[in-house]
């Protein structure tokens, strides 16, 4: 029995969604690759084809608290499954366009709300859920995927978009969503009292929380409201916000058409992001370990001022010598969503297990919220200024003012709902 039982089903369960999230993460990365290629076809400005990815990336986070909620109501594989289905049959259909506003409705909309559903509140989710001990490590290595995503996907999807256009990537990408139906179908549990099971780490005969019955929107906005009387999830949130902002709006998005603007080929500069998302796997599960034993407060402090003095080096990295480069893909790299474990954890803390990854689908939101902007306004200052310089040095200096908002974290004045624990 103990050898039949050695591996707990938590880990298939986490494979799958790891899985699941790197695909999503090679779809968030692709328009980082189609930005030039666009622009060069149909004559677009960089402003228009940044704001398409900006609603992708509003809507990847606005979605997360219900997702989460429809999660909790109708189990992990059915939302699963259906977020997949909508994703592929989006970007299958981008090489069908000829207009901007089909770029905001397929790759902006669609694009963006399945992608939402399998976003980091999925991780959260399946954490929270399926683990009693080692969220933190867990987290991470979910967290992760988003940097593997980068270093499987980019380059290959780099050379694709140079030698057989954008609309093969659109397909390639398509492809892989479509790919990962079966698995999920076949592999993904919703809970593990449904195989028998007790969350990885818990004491046998521990019973879970039962899946919730009410409206997904009004659990979720019910959440909000009272995250909203916390001054803990503003500093969570805001905190986020600047993250968002300062990763996957700016430099996910911006740091390929940066880089051409140098001087230097598409594929190079994707292949720095995948060099970062090496690094970032590295640091991220790194993190969640670090998460388990110390101060989360501490952490954040750290992650966000080093990748602060990180983007205002960046402008002056492009005309260094060759090591200028690849210096800051490492140093950023490290630290690319490392925050994210930690922000899991005090959130989980404060607002209580069962609802933490909700009240996380919020603070996800305005990551994304944040990105969203920062994908647009990118595009929009390099449009107008002609150089992406004042918006990564805007970049760093917000992240130096979030090292100082987390350190206030759990500190004092009220909590959320239900009565908070400390944040340490």
């Amino acid at each position: 029995m103990a050898r039949q039982r050695k591996l707990h089903y938590a880990w298939i369960v986490a494979g799958v969604t790891f899985l699941t999230l790197l695909v999503a993460a090679g779809l968030r990365a692709t328009p980082g690759v189609l930005i030039v290629p666009l622009e060069t076809e149909f004559g677009w400005s960089r402003a228009t084809i940044s704001f398409a990815v900006g609603t992708n990336i509003f809507l990847y986070g606005l979605i997360g608290p219900f997702a989460a909620a429809v999660m909790d109501r109708f189990g992990l594989r059915r939302t699963m499954l259906a977020a997949l289905a909508l994703i592929a049959a989006g970007v299958a259909l981008t090489p069908l366009m000829t207009q901007p506003w089909q770029l905001v409705l397929l790759w902006g909309v669609v694009v963006g709300t399945g992608s939402g559903t399998t976003a980091l509140v999925l991780g959260a989710t399946v954490a929270s859920r399926w683990f009693a001990v080692r969220r933190g490590l867990v987290m991470g290595v979910l967290t992760a995927s988003t940097a593997t995503g980068q270093l499987v996907f980019l380059p290959f999807l780099a050379s694709i978009a140079v030698n057989h256009g954008w609309r093969m990537v659109s397909l390639v990408v398509a492809g892989v969503a479509a790919a990962m139906i079966p698995v999920v179908a076949l592999l993904m549990r919703d809970r593990p009292g449904d195989i028998g099971l007790v969350p990885y780490g818990a004491e046998p005969g521990v019973v879970p929380p039962a899946a919730a019955r009410g409206n997904p929107a009004i659990t979720a906005l019910l959440a909000l409201r009272d995250g909203l009387r916390a001054r803990d999830f503003w500093l969570l949130a805001g905190s986020f916000f600047i993250c968002g902002a300062s990763t996957n709006g700016l430099i996910g998005t911006h740091l390929i058409p940066a880089c051409i603007d140098h001087g230097i080929a598409e594929v190079t500069g994707a292949t720095l992001l995948a060099a970062m998302g090496i690094f970032d796997f590295v640091g991220t599960t790194l993190s969640g370990w670090l998460s388990d034993r110390w101060s989360n407060r501490a952490l954040l402090a750290w992650y966000y001022g080093l990748r602060g003095l990180s983007l205002i080096y960046l402008p002056f990295a492009f005309d260094a010598s060759f090591y200028g480069l690849p210096l800051f893909a490492m140093f950023y790299g490290l630290d690319w969503i490392a925050t994210v474990p930690p922000t899991v954890r005090l959130t989980a803390q404060i607002f209580g297990a069962a609802r933490g990854p909700i009240m996380f689908g919020w603070i996800a939101a305005a990551h994304q919220l944040g990105a969203a902007i920062a994908a647009f306004g990118a595009g929009a200052l390099r449009t107008a200024l002609g150089t992406y310089l004042e918006a990564f040095m805007l970049a760093g200096l917000m992240c130096l003012g979030a090292a100082l908002m987390v350190l206030f974290i759990g500190r004092t004045g009220r909590q959320g709902l239900p009565a908070p624990v400390p944040a340490e």
